[in-house]
């Protein structure tokens, strides 16, 4: 039985002083739309990073004035 491979979330951000392999702990080389702290629950957890604007017309995507031109499904295996 394999052992399972424990990755916190990277609350302490970005740090680009340092190779990828040579990372501080709980810090990234990249990260984007990302925040250490749950806006709803205020938890330390990751959330995501509200959007700067609206899209669109502020209708649903895939209405006549917007419609939905392509979709895709990435999977990893990893």
């Amino acid at each position: 039985m394999s052992k399972p491979v424990v990755i916190p979330f990277p609350v302490m951000g970005v740090n680009k002083g340092r190779a990828c392999s040579d990372q501080p702990f709980a810090t990234s080389s990249d990260m984007k739309n990302v925040r250490p702290r749950d806006v709803l629950d205020g938890r330390v957890r990751g959330g995501q990073r509200p959007g700067l604007r609206e899209w669109g017309n502020g209708g649903l995507a895939g209405g006549a004035g917007q419609p939905v031109v392509a979709m895709c499904v990435v999977a990893s295996l990893i």
